[in-house]
């Protein structure tokens, strides 16, 4: 009887006794199975705490409009509150404000939208930073397709990402008809590069050592989705070797993406000295089998819009042509323009030959 009782327990390996070689990958599996679960199960509180948060708003604001009444209320409510639930944060009388803002900015459920999707912190920052439904969806959106954290939400609001998200000149209607609404999306003007620290004198060398040297940051930039591939790329087209400035592969469009550098206003033969570079990655580089066609992105100090638009109609490849801000609005107003510098050598000039000098 005992021995039958033994040969029915499970065999447990002992420790320091070899295992299969595929245990590792069973444990691998495992670990990402409970870390799926332990996301889906957050995220579910999440969703919860911020519905129910709206539906307090939305109590809160129903009350309002049909009494009348103010502040004081939501102060006196906010302490009844913390007096029935004393264990559970979350019913301050900021709070409560904050609750009745976004019941405000989305008057309907919220269940299946962005917004219900994104912490409570993120909510906060939302709703007391921005003022109109479309920026408020806008940045809700993206918060939540991009996994942006609380401080990434809040500089993209800064530097308005949503007056630069696909502002960019482009021919992709024309070049892409069918894919060009989710190639614009990957396009901005201009691009915020005041991370890089460089002066208004900054030659292009320059700006790429900077771009290589800061190149998580550069790619937070340009967005979700860009891995960086090379820099100063060598292609060489019969015989004769060429360099482009910088090559990126987006993995969600699965496409090349050139991008060369100006530090000047882009001219017309620079546009076309991107599209040579974008036929020759679709040429040499590019993966027909896998690969959708290349883009070219040209990023200059400055542009004409008219130049550039014109520029772009004359080629056949997908193209766009941007700007960059490599330093603060508030710095850059305080920074001599080159003839304030001119006058104040011009002066020194003077003052010299005055004095004999």
């Amino acid at each position: 009887m005992s021995n039958n009782s033994n040969t029915d327990k499970a065999v447990v390996p002992a420790q320091g006794e070899p295992l299969p070689s595929w245990y590792g990958e069973l444990l691998g599996e495992v670990k990402e199975t409970v870390s799926r679960a332990r996301v889906r199960a957050q995220r579910a509180v999440n969703t919860e705490l911020v519905q129910m948060y709206w539906e307090i708003g939305r109590h809160i604001v129903r009350r309002q409009q049909a009494e009348g009444w103010g502040s004081k209320v939501v102060a006196r409510l906010a302490t009844d509150l913390r007096t029935a639930y004393p264990n559970q944060r979350g019913f301050s009388r900021s709070n409560l404000m904050y609750m009745q803002q976004m019941a405000r900015a989305w008057p309907e459920p919220i269940v299946q939208q962005p917004v219900g999707q994104l912490p409570w912190g993120h909510v906060i920052l939302l709703v007391t930073k921005l003022k109109t439904r479309s920026e408020l969806d806008f940045y809700a959106l993206k918060a939540v397709q991009q996994s942006w954290s609380r401080d990434a939400l809040e500089r993209h609001i800064i530097q308005q990402l949503h007056l630069r998200h696909g502002a960019a000149d482009t021919n992709f209607e024309t070049t892409l008809p069918e894919d060009a609404a989710a190639v614009r999306e990957i396009a901005k003007d201009p691009y915020r590069l005041d991370f890089l620290g460089l002066d208004e004198q900054h030659s292009e060398r320059e700006l790429e050592d900077a771009l290589v040297a800061n190149i998580v940051r550069f790619l937070t930039e340009l967005g979700v989705g860009f891995a960086f591939v090379g820099r100063q790329y060598s292609v060489v087209v019969g015989g004769e070797e060429f360099r482009i400035d910088l090559l990126f592969y987006h993995l969600r469009l699965r496409r090349y993406v050139v991008v060369e550098l100006k530090t000047k206003a882009p001219r017309p033969e620079h546009i076309g000295k991107l599209s040579f570079y974008v036929t020759v990655v679709d040429q040499l580089v590019r993966d027909p089998d896998r690969d959708d066609a290349t883009l070219g992105i040209l990023i200059g100090a400055d542009r004409n819009e008219a130049v550039c638009q014109i520029a772009l109609q004359s080629t056949n490849r997908p193209l766009a042509v941007s700007s960059y801000a490599a330093l603060p609005p508030q710095v850059r107003a305080l920074m001599p323009t080159e003839e304030d510098l001119a006058r104040v050598a011009q002066e020194v000039l003077d003052d010299d030959a005055a004095a004999g000098r």
